[in-house]
């Protein structure tokens, strides 16, 4: 096994700004500006309580200040408790300098939090980027992919994008980065729907069972940035890459059989001529084997400005029930909420909320819909009941004429329910009360008693007379304060809002961005958030209960959150893919919760046409105390017993010329234990078959499965039981 290693000719580095490949907008709302003084902040219920179980830290100076952890992804993973106690997982693209060559990297984060390895994951000097890394379950393998010109088809010109992966075997002792190097899992051009010239790139990972016995099966998603149509805008249909692997495949060097799949009816809308949907999908996978695309939609009858937009559903999950192999289905549905147009003042006739020629909307013409272009790099999780679930941002909109207003737009999931078949909308942020029999969801201008009857603020002006406006709840959640950024596509570009999977206790996270306040003051003029001209925050809201309910956000910026966060400007932000449970609190569950983000020195990304100042790769882990509700913690997890360790070690050690290695079966079951050298290479098997719940030993005479005696030197031995394995070191010594 050797570090994976990638030759580009030197010229290719003169182009590598010029294919960075960012994605291009989507087709855009408009923005229409609420009132100076209309809009308050106000939060109703208690926040979590939390602790910081490790400070943000500083992991390299980082010059690439855009999307680090990629878009769809989360790229900081939980190390499953029986790999060496647990940790995490991480990988990111950055540069290290301001004039050197965006890489990518992968971080090993110890149980204890203590930053082990940090490093690049290639050799190669080529602009790569747009990574991601999912965790066998099983093994406790990562596995990376990401995008870059490794076979420039021109060395003067690169055009097309490869997706490499590899994947690392991760021994006892946190040893890491030894990759196994699988190539280019994704060859582009790419030929597929009559197109010769199709491009897949940007990937995103997850790891799920397998129909072959003892595997488990590893999915890269990449997204087409070609279009074929008029619209000169792609429409990003997926190529999935799919392999079945086990941690002995991983720990031996063996390369993986690759397949591919695409699902017919996207890859249909990519070359539709006379239509044009583009799809904002991410992917997920349960333990049934059965595979999910999920998000949301938008759809143009024709091309071009005036192309209207289709009256269709617009929230949409793709399911296919035999591991990527079969029929993909489509099950979509509206998730639209439509209102009624308040009063402009208590009693008039005037309607609140009027279009551009100040013509009033009629009730039901407006209300709150998914945002999609602005929902675009949301995840997709299932979550412990089997349910798919994707967040999205919902905004109050025009139906009629495209027209929305950026200060009233919140965070909300969708739950799909396979067995049933049917939708569910859960508001994140903010919440209707639940006292609130009146609205379908929560209205920004009628959150108190009595329901129906908007809520307004009276200004009295210094001459005496009197001023009513109407008084609503505004949230902007975005890392970014302004909607004029990246060419008028900030709310494209810098949308970030992701979910956690939910764990054995059914603890969930919600995690985006606001800079409502930022944005009152930079924008808006509203001296009363001046202190705020320079804070993104971060908000964290979780679920006790598989995301059935939320509670009120946890709000982290550098203006409340001291010491820890002072002077630090916190981007693309990202959770871990798990809370970590660690304790009760009477009822109340605790759960520890990683964070991936970049400190931006200059607020804004230089990537999208701002200022290049550079900032840092940042760790940081919070514990939490969940509110009450949801499934209890099995006692084992009560009583927080370690990982069971099963595997002895060997005696004598150093040995020479036999030692003996004693293992425990819990259960009767299959048991495999091997001896690997510190290539990763099989050795010798010396358990495989079923044995007997009890004590277990056996003797290695230093030989090798041939009978050959093997050299003096360090090996590893490992035992693997159902989803039980463990390794340990030994050395032979003559």
């Amino acid at each position: 096994m050797k570090r994976f290693l990638i030759t580009l000719l030197t010229i290719g580095l003169i182009f590598s700004f010029a294919y960075a490949r960012i994605e291009q907008p989507a087709k855009l709302k408009t923005p229409v500006e609420t009132q100076n003084r209309a809009t308050s902040l106000t939060p109703k219920r208690n926040s979590p309580a939390y602790t910081f179980t490790k400070t943000p830290t500083a992991i390299i100076p980082n010059y690439y200040d855009y999307m680090i952890g990629s878009y769809n992804g989360l790229p900081l993973r939980v190390i499953p408790s029986h790999i060496e106690g647990g940790g995490y997982f991480m990988t990111y693209h950055g540069k290290n300098r301001s004039d050197s060559t965006r890489r990518m990297y992968y971080t090993y984060i110890d149980a204890g939090l203590n930053v082990v390895n940090n490093n690049t994951i290639t050799n190669s000097q080529i602009h790569e980027g747009y990574g991601t890394i999912a965790v066998d379950p099983v093994s406790g393998k990562p596995f990376y992919a990401w995008h870059a010109d490794t076979e420039p088809e021109d060395p003067v010109n690169p055009t097309y994008l490869e997706v490499p992966c590899v994947a690392d075997p991760f021994y006892e002792g946190g040893y890491t980065g030894n990759f196994v190097d699988f190539g280019n899992i994704i060859n582009n051009p790419y030929s597929l729907g009559g197109y010769d010239d199709n491009e897949f790139i940007w990937p995103t990972a997850v790891i799920g069972p397998s129909p072959v016995d003892n595997m488990r099966r590893v999915y890269v998603v990449s997204r087409n940035s070609t279009h074929h149509n008029t619209n000169e805008s792609p429409s990003e249909n997926p190529l999935i890459a799919y392999a079945d692997f086990n941690g002995d495949m991983i720990e031996g060097d063996q390369q993986l059989t690759w397949s591919y799949v695409d699902i017919p009816e996207l890859s249909a809308w990519n070359i539709d001529q006379q239509q044009f949907r583009r799809p904002f999908y991410s992917i997920a996978v349960d333990q049934l084997g059965n595979l999910y695309y999920a998000g949301f939609h938008i759809a143009y009858d024709g091309y071009g400005t005036d192309a209207p937009e289709i009256e269709e559903p617009k929230t949409d999950v793709f399911k296919c029930d035999n591991y990527g192999q079969g029929t993909w289905t489509r099950v979509s549905t509206w998730t639209d909420f439509p209102m009624e147009n308040p009063p402009e003042t208590p009693g008039s006739d005037t309607p609140a909320f009027s279009n551009q020629e100040d013509v009033p909307y009629a009730d039901g013409d407006f209300g709150f819909t998914v945002y999609e272009a602005a929902s675009g790099h949301c995840n997709t999780i299932v979550d412990g009941l089997n349910r798919v679930q994707s967040m999205g941002i919902w905004s109050l909109m025009s139906f009629v004429d495209g027209i929305y207003w950026p200060d009233m737009q919140y965070v909300k999931a969708f739950i799909y329910d396979p067995t049933s078949n049917e939708f569910e909308v859960k508001e994140i942020y903010p919440q209707k009360d639940p006292n609130d029999n009146y609205n379908d969801c929560f209205v920004p201008w009628d959150y108190e008693e009595p329901w129906g009857e908007p809520e307004y603020n009276e200004y009295v002006h210094d001459d005496g007379t009197v001023e009513y406006y109407l008084r609503t709840v505004g949230h902007f959640p975005f890392p970014y304060w302004d909607v004029t950024a990246a060419d008028n596509a900030m709310s494209f570009h810098y949308n970030n809002a992701k979910l956690t999977e939910d764990n054995e206790c059914g603890m969930m996270a919600a995690v985006w961005q606001n800079s409502w306040r930022a944005r009152r003051y930079n924008a808006i003029n509203d001296p009363t958030y001046s202190d705020y001209q320079n804070t993104p925050e971060i908000w964290i809201a979780v679920s006790p209960d598989h995301g059935n309910t939320w509670s009120e956000p946890i709000v982290i910026d550098n203006q409340t959150t001291l010491p820890e966060f002072e002077g630090i400007k916190p981007m693309w932000v990202y959770p871990a893919d798990k809370v970590i449970f660690t304790r009760m609190e009477g009822k109340q569950k605790v759960g520890r919760l990683g964070f991936l983000f970049h400190n931006d020195n200059v607020w804004g990304a230089a990537a999208l046409n701002q200022q290049v100042d550079g900032g840092q790769v940042m760790f940081m882990e919070l514990e939490i105390v969940f509110p009450e509700g949801g499934p209890t913690p099995a006692a084992d997890d009560l009583t927080q017993t370690p990982a069971v360790k099963l595997l002895e070690q060997n005696y004598p050690n150093p040995f020479n010329p036999t030692t003996t290695i004693s293992y425990t079966m819990n259960k009767a079951g299959n048991a495999n234990l091997s001896v690997y050298n510190v290539k990763g290479q099989l050795v010798n098997t010396l358990v495989n078959g079923t044995k007997q719940a009890g004590s277990h030993s056996v003797v290695w005479d230093g030989t090798d499965s041939n009978g050959n005696t093997v050299p003096s030197g360090i090996y590893f031995y490992r035992l693997s039981s159902g989803n039980h394995v463990e390794t340990k070191k030994m050395m032979l010594m003559k």
